[in-house]
C-alpha cells in the first residue's frame, strides 16, 4: 500500500533510497554544539530518512545571525563539525543535505561587527524585526565576492561529505531571495529592475554550485513560491511561477515552500495536514526534476497521495521528523499506529527562537540524543521487579507509565477522572487544538499494548489509599489547578473581588461552566489559554474585552509563529485587546485595571471575568506521603509535571520521561545531568589594555 514511498529517486548525480526527506530545519544547535546536532540527525537516518538535511549554514561572517545558533562554514575550520553529521547520516545508508546561504539585511552581525549587506541600504530585518542600524548596498565587486564565498562553501560542504547542497531563496531570509523581490531589490543594474535581472544573481549562484561541485553533488534550489502577500510578494501564480519556469531545468531538485517562516511552520492550530500543496502543486509542471515540499504530512495515506496525484516526489518534512524520527520505518513496518504524530504546537520552533536546543511535545528524546545518550525507540531495560504506583494519568503520568512499562516494569496508573489525559484531554476541545489530543492517545495506544502496565481511570486516592496498596514505589503526577484569586508574574497578592461569583477561571470553563454578556479576560498567562478563551466566548456570542499585562495579546505564541494569527483571529471576532494593564480589583458589574507603565486605572463594565494567571500543583498528596517517605515506609516518592511545577505540556511529557530514564538509578545531584560540548582555547592569549 505505501510501497511508493521506499522508491528510489534520483537526484543529479546521487539517488535517495526513499521519497522521505527531512528538509532543513533549525534547531538551537547549530555550530555551538556540533556533536549533539550530529546525534540528532544521525537518528533521523537511522530512522529511515533517506535525506536528512542541516539547517541554514552561514557561508561567510557577513552572513552572522547572532543571538542565534545556525550552522556556520566562514572557512575550512568549520569542516570537521558539519562532517561529523554527514558521516552520521551515511552511516544508514541516507543522503546528507547541507542549506548555504548568506543571510543579507536579516543578519544582524552582532557577532562579527561586519556591515550587513543588502541589494539597497534598507533597515535590519533580522532578530525582533525592529534591530537599530541598516545594510549596505552592495556593488558589482561584493556581488563576485558573493559568489566567490558560496562557491567557497560549496566546496567546502563536498569535502565534508555532503551530497545535495542547496541555493537558498526562501523564508525571505536569504540575500538571493532579497534581490528576487520587488519591495527590496530597486537597483537599476543587471541586476535589478525586470524579473529576469533579478533572479540573475540567483541563477549565478546555481551555475557557480553546479560547476562547483555538480560532479558529485546534487544542487538543490529552496524557493518560497508564495508569500501570502499579494502581487507585493511572490505568488504560486505570479513572479514565483516565472522563477521556477526560467530556471526549471538548472537545478537538480526543487525544494519548495511558503514564507515567511510563520507561513511555512503555520501550527495546527491555524493550518492542517497538506496545506501548502495549493501553492507548491504547479512546480512539478514546470520542470522534470524531482520536487520536494512540506505540509506536516504524519498520515501515509496523505504521503501516497501527494505523490500519486504528482504534487511531489519528495514528502518533505521538519516538524514530523522532530516528534517521530523513525516515522518511515513505521511506516515500512506497517506499525501505523506506532507512529509519534506531530501535534503541530510548535514547541520545537519555540526552541530556536530561544536559542535553546530544540525539544518537542510529543518525542522528549529529542535534543537529548547526544548529551543523555537518549535514544527515541529504546530504553534501557529494567533493573529489578519493583513494581511502581504512578498517580495521575495526564501528560506526565502517562508518559512516566509508558515508558516504566517500556523498560519492563509492571505500573499501575491510577487516575481520578473517569478520562485519563488530564489538562491534555480537556485542553484538545478547546478551539483549534483537537490534534494535541494526540498526545495521549498515542501513549494510551502503547499502553495498550503492555499486559504488565494497568490503567485505572476514575480511582481518586487518598494517602491511606496509597499507603493500603502496598507499593513501596510511587510516583505522583496529579496536575495543577487554575488560580481564581489572580496571583502570578504581575499580581503578588490577591486581587480584590476574586471570591465573587462571577469570577471564572480556565478549569471552570473546560468544565462547561461558561459566562454570558459581557466578559472581561486577564490573562497573565502570556501563551494559548487567553487568547483560545476569547475565541470560544466571542464565538459563543459573548462580548470580550482581553486585557494583558504584555504588550501583545498571547505574547508568548511569537516564539511558535502564532501571535500574529491569534490577534487577527480575535480581531475578526470583534475582541477587543488591552495590553500593559493589569487587574487592580473585581467588583459587581465591572472590573478596574491599571496601566502598568502609566499607573492610570480605567474601569471596564463587565458580567463575568475569567481569570487566566498563575496554576497552583497538586501536591497535597506528595505532601501528606512524605513521612512514610521519611520512615521508610516508601522507597520511593517522586513528584512531576504541573505537580512539582506547572509548565507547558512538553515539560510535563519530559518531566514523566525523565523520571522513568532515571529509576532505579543512581544520579548525582551535584553534578549536570548531561554532556556539555566545552569550546576550549588553543593557548592563551594576551589581551591588551
Amino acid at each position: 500500500m505505501y510501497d511508493i514511498l521506499f522508491e528510489p529517486v534520483r537526484i543529479g548525480p546521487v539517488t535517495a533510497p526513499n521519497r522521505f526527506y527531512q528538509v532543513p530545519h533549525c534547531n538551537g544547535m547549530g555550530y555551538r554544539m556540533p556533536r549533539a546536532l550530529a546525534e540528532m540527525r544521525r537518528v533521523k537516518a537511522e530512522g529511515g530518512w533517506g535525506v536528512v538535511c542541516t539547517e541554514e549554514v552561514e557561508i561567510h561572517h557577513s552572513s552572522d545571525v547572532a543571538p542565534f545558533f545556525e550552522g556556520r562554514l566562514w572557512s575550512d575550520d568549520d569542516i570537521p563539525a558539519l562532517a561529523l553529521m554527514a558521516d552520521a547520516v551515511h552511516r544508514y545508508g541516507a543522503l546528507a543535505g547541507i542549506e548555504l546561504t548568506h543571510n543579507g539585511q536579516n543578519a544582524l552581525n552582532y557577532y562579527s561587527r561586519a556591515a550587513s549587506l543588502g541589494p539597497r541600504s534598507i533597515g535590519l530585518m533580522g532578530g525582533t524585526g525592529f534591530e537599530p542600524g541598516q545594510c549596505r548596498r552592495i556593488d558589482r565587486e561584493d556581488i563576485r565576492n558573493l559568489r566567490r564565498w558560496h562557491r567557497n562553501a560549496a566546496l567546502r560542504a563536498k569535502r565534508a561529505g555532503f551530497d545535495i547542497i542547496y541555493c537558498y531563496a526562501g523564508h525571505g531570509l536569504s540575500l538571493a531571495m532579497h534581490f528576487l523581490l520587488r519591495r527590496f531589490n530597486d537597483r537599476t543594474d543587471e541586476y535589478g529592475g525586470s524579473l529576469t535581472n533579478r533572479v540573475r544573481l540567483f541563477r549565478e549562484l546555481i551555475e557557480d554550485t553546479k560547476e562547483a561541485v555538480g560532479d558529485r553533488c546534487a544542487v538543490a534550489v529552496r524557493l518560497a513560491v508564495d508569500e501570502l502577500i499579494g502581487d507585493e510578494g511572490l505568488t504560486s501564480q505570479g513572479e514565483a511561477y516565472e522563477i521556477v519556469a526560467m530556471l526549471a531545468e538548472l537545478p537538480d531538485l526543487w525544494d519548495v515552500n511558503i514564507s515567511d517562516w510563520s507561513n511555512d511552520s503555520a501550527s495546527s492550530r491555524f493550518e492542517k495536514e497538506g496545506f501548502q500543496e495549493p501553492y507548491i502543486a504547479f512546480v512539478k509542471r514546470l520542470t522534470s526534476k524531482p520536487v520536494v515540499g512540506v505540509g506536516r504530512y504524519t498520515s501515509p495515506e496523505s504521503m501516497v497521495s501527494a505523490v500519486r496525484r504528482g504534487i511531489l516526489d519528495f514528502i518533505g518534512s521538519a516538524r514530523p521528523s522532530i516528534a517521530d524520527p523513525f516515522l518511515p520505518n513505521k511506516i515500512r513496518e506497517g506499525r501505523i499506529a506506532d507512529i509519534r504524530e506531530c501535534i503541530g504546537c510548535n514547541i520545537c520552533v519555540a526552541s530556536d527562537n530561544r536559542c535553546i536546543p530544540i525539544r518537542c511535545t510529543q518525542n522528549p528524546t529529542m535534543g537529548e540524543e547526544w548529551r543523555r545518550g537518549w535514544h527515541p525507540e529504546t530504553i534501557a531495560p529494567k533493573r529489578s521487579d519493583a513494581e511502581i504506583l504512578v498517580i495521575g494519568a495526564g501528560p506526565a503520568g502517562l508518559e512516566c507509565a509508558r515508558a516504566l512499562g517500556q523498560r519492563g516494569y509492571r505500573v499501575t496508573l491510577v487516575e481520578a477522572r473517569r478520562e485519563p489525559g488530564g489538562r491534555v484531554a480537556r485542553e484538545a476541545r478547546l478551539p483549534g487544538l483537537s490534534e494535541w489530543r494526540r498526545v495521549i492517545d498515542w501513549r494510551l495506544t502503547q499502553i495498550a499494548q503492555m499486559p504488565h502496565v494497568q490503567l485505572l481511570p476514575g480511582n481518586p486516592m487518598t494517602a491511606a489509599d496509597v499507603l493500603a496498596s502496598g507499593y513501596e514505589h510511587v510516583i505522583i503526577a496529579t496536575g495543577a489547578v487554575w488560580r481564581r484569586d489572580g496571583m502570578g508574574r504581575t499580581l503578588h497578592a490577591p486581587v480584590p473581588g476574586w471570591d465573587l461569583p462571577h469570577v471564572f477561571t480556565p478549569d471552570d470553563i473546560m468544565d462547561g461552566r461558561l459566562p454570558e454578556g459581557r466578559v472581561v479576560i486577564y490573562d497573565d498567562d502570556h501563551y494559548y489559554m487567553g487568547g483560545v478563551l476569547a475565541e470560544l466566548l466571542a464565538r459563543r456570542g459573548c462580548s470580550v474585552v482581553l486585557c494583558t499585562p504584555a504588550p501583545l495579546a498571547s505574547h508568548w505564541s511569537q516564539f511558535t509563529l502564532e501571535q500574529k494569527r491569534v490577534e487577527r483571529r480575535l480581531h475578526d471576532l470583534s475582541v477587543a485587546i488591552q495590553t500593559r494593564s493589569a487587574l487592580s480589583a473585581i467588583h459587581a458589574g465591572a472590573v478596574t485595571v491599571r496601566n502598568i507603565v502609566t499607573h492610570r486605572t480605567t474601569d471596564l463594565a463587565c458580567d463575568a471575568v475569567v481569570i487566566v494567571a498563575d496554576r497552583a500543583p497538586r501536591d497535597e498528596l506528595a505532601t501528606d506521603l512524605a513521612p512514610a517517605r521519611a520512615d521508610g515506609r516508601l522507597r520511593t516518592l517522586r513528584v512531576i509535571g504541573d505537580a512539582e511545577a506547572p509548565h507547558i505540556i512538553a515539560q510535563a511529557v519530559f518531566a514523566g520521561h525523565l523520571a522513568a530514564r532515571e529509576f532505579d538509578e543512581t544520579t548525582d545531584g551535584d553534578a549536570p545531568p548531561f554532556a556539555r560540548e566545552m569550546a576550549l582555547p588553543e593557548s592563551p592569549r594576551a589581551v591588551s589594555e
